[in-house]
């Protein structure tokens, strides 16, 4: 079965899916665990209830930032719990299997936010976790838009795009041949 992405789930109702991102939150209401699940395209809501396999068992330990792949059953969500505010919010994926690809340590910081209020040095020695906050994955998505646009105008008036080579001297110390 081929991964699909979040946003995608909605046209798969009442189809078995295959999905994988990182656990955004986890909610645990009795015997139902919900769970977010982020990916580049949204956020998607899982529901694990017991059963006989071990799907559930591994939802309960599951954690944030943990990245996982699930398979499982798009289902409508019933009218009182449809979320206008996501782009997935009127379906849900009833966990079948679900696999732990990564765990991830606590975080240095929260990626929730814009994260103006964190250290800039702090921010830029967790790039790859500061890349994962929306705003950020917006600025990135404008700016591949941007450049695109002037690759597709540059090229339409018979431009060349050439890429030449970055000339650095050596290192002046701490790598030298004894």
């Amino acid at each position: 079965m081929k991964r699909i992405l979040n946003k995608e789930t909605i046209k798969y109702i009442n189809k078995e899916v295959k999905i994988a991102g990182w656990v955004d939150s986890i909610r645990s209401h009795g015997k139902i665990v919900f769970i977010d699940l982020r990916d580049r395209s949204g956020i998607l809501q899982l529901v694990s209830a017991p059963s006989s396999d071990e799907s559930y068992v591994k939802s309960k330990v599951l954690r944030p930032e943990w990245v996982i792949e699930v398979k499982g059953k798009v289902l409508k969500r019933p009218s009182k719990m449809i979320n206008p505010k996501i782009e997935t919010g009127m379906v849900e994926v009833a966990i079948k299997q679900l696999k732990v690809l990564s765990k991830a340590e606590t975080l240095p910081f929260s990626i929730k936010g814009d994260g103006y209020e964190i250290n800039e040095e702090k921010r830029m020695k967790y790039r790859y976790l500061d890349l994962r906050r929306e705003r950020m994955k917006k600025n990135l998505e404008k700016r591949q838009k941007v450049i695109q646009f002037m690759r597709s105008f540059l090229q339409q008036e018979d431009f060349i795009e050439v890429e030449t080579p970055i000339l650095t001297k050596s290192t002046p110390e701490g790598a030298r041949i004894l």
